[in-house]
């Protein structure tokens, strides 16, 4: 854990990254951004990393206008599958359509993340990709797993740390992202919010 100079606040009501930064022994507190999400874009009219790294921003931008002495982390998780951004399902109805396209390949897990500190005047934006290959569920493994409503405020309507990895077949790249928060991403980013004369190890940001 890094020892930062202000408080650290978490632009997010996930349990999922919250139970991340806890793990990783972080002292944060919660704030939920106060804005509504726009529905994903239909068409690849803008790069799904971009995106991402856009609503983590204004997530943790919306936070930092009552925070100005914190640092804030914003994240954003979707998923590309073939130049297609999926986000969270709206309904039952679109959580299966979601999961019939996802669980046939391969997809990219993409989390934006913007780490900011007004004080500071300094923010960090990035993204994290983590590349996954599912197997297709049969038509009762899709409908148990409707019914069981774990797909709810989840990108690409899963979630691997709820026991569903029995999907999976292979993962190339950061677990933690595919959670929620890129841990090992996030890390390298803090440092770089540390105060002077602690800059010494401060590692890279790629």
């Amino acid at each position: 854990m890094i020892d930062l100079p202000y408080p650290l606040i978490l632009a997010s009501a996930s349990p999922r990254r919250c139970q991340l930064l806890r793990t990783a022994g972080y002292e944060f507190t919660v704030s939920p951004p106060m804005l509504d999400e726009p529905a994903v874009p239909s068409m690849p009219v803008v790069a799904a990393a971009a995106w991402a790294e856009a609503m983590a921003y204004f997530k943790a931008r919306s936070v930092a206008l009552n925070n100005p002495k914190a640092i804030i982390i914003g994240a954003d998780t979707i998923v590309n599958h073939n130049g297609t951004i999926i986000g969270k399902a709206k309904d039952e109805t679109d959580a299966r359509r979601i999961l019939t396209t996802i669980f046939a390949g391969t997809s990219e897990v993409i989390t934006g993340l913007a780490v900011l500190c007004p004080r500071q005047e300094k923010r960090v934006i990035t993204h994290e990709k983590t590349t996954i290959v599912m197997r297709p569920m049969t038509e009762k493994e899709l409908e148990d797993y409707i019914a069981a409503d774990t797909w709810r405020d989840k990108a690409g309507a899963y979630a691997l740390q709820e026991g569903h990895d029995k999907f999976l077949q292979s993962i190339s790249g950061s677990e933690s992202n595919v959670v929620g928060l890129p841990m090992e991403k996030l890390k390298k980013v803090l440092a770089m919010f540390l105060e002077k004369g602690n800059e010494a190890s401060r590692p890279k940001c790629k």
